[in-house]
């Protein structure tokens, strides 16, 4: 009995290092552990669909057999085969979380700040800013005018308005060579509260960022103005008075 229980202990002890070793040939993490192939979807019937544009990035989603795709600043799902796409809201009921929306305000967050702030027109308060929220801006809505009009009430809730061009007409409109005037003006804060109340403001040209913030808004998927970027990325579309905008974003930061 006593020599059956050795054998077995043996065998047991064998088995153990066998099952912990790697096998030779085989590479190993640091930790020991074989490494882990991460799959990854089948891009052609995508990217034919989009006239080869590259993805910015491709992830594992949380739904087992789904794609987490990044293309043109949208977050797309995509099958592993290739064949389905899917673009919407993805939620966790059991945490009770948007991460499509959360995906996003990432998205919008990096991007933003590879925006210089020379390069936006910045109205800010007096001493230290408390918050910080982006806005593209257009300087014909009625909404964006509104808001520009409460500026000192923004400035006072210690708000900083950093100001990113959207003609909403588009390029080379009315609006978009207005936007140019703002930007080329000797002083483009006295030029954009000018344009805003309606006044003419000179008419000059210059190299200018208009062109690229209006495109950056419509990677970002700005639809209308004013469209808020909050300092976590997220993204509201439209006017939020004074009061109500400080009380979200020291939500935010809670």
């Amino acid at each position: 009995m006593h020599k059956t229980l050795l054998i077995i202990a043996s065998l047991y002890a064998a088995t153990s290092l066998a099952a912990e070793s790697p096998a030779p040939g085989l590479a190993t993490s640091a930790m020991g552990a074989a490494p882990v192939t991460i799959k990854q979807p089948d891009l052609t019937k995508l990217q034919a669909a989009v006239n080869g544009e590259q993805p910015d990035s491709v992830a594992p989603a949380a739904v087992p057999g789904l794609f987490e795709v990044i293309l043109g600043g949208q977050v797309f799902y995509l099958s592993e085969d290739g064949r389905f796409v899917l673009q919407g809201d993805l939620l966790d009921l059991d945490s009770r979380t948007n991460l499509t929306d959360r995906r996003r305000s990432e998205l919008r967050l990096k991007v933003i700040e590879t925006v210089n702030e020379k390069d936006m027109v910045v109205f800010a308060p007096e001493g230290v800013a408390q918050h910080t929220v982006t806005v593209f801006t257009d300087v014909d809505c009625g909404y964006c005018r509104k808001m520009h009009s409460q500026m000192a009430a923004y400035n006072k809730e210690g708000i900083k308005i950093r100001y990113l061009m959207f003609p909403r007409e588009g390029i080379n409109s009315d609006s978009f060579n207005k936007a140019v005037a703002v930007w080329c003006a000797d002083s483009r804060q006295d030029a954009m509260t000018k344009a805003k109340r309606g006044e003419e403001i000179e008419r000059k040209t210059c190299d200018n960022p208009v062109k690229a913030q209006f495109e950056l808004g419509q990677k970002l998927g700005v639809q209308g103005t004013p469209s808020l970027i909050l300092e976590g990325g997220e993204m509201i579309p439209g006017y939020m008075p004074p009061m109500q905008l400080a009380q979200l974003l020291a939500k935010g930061k809670n």
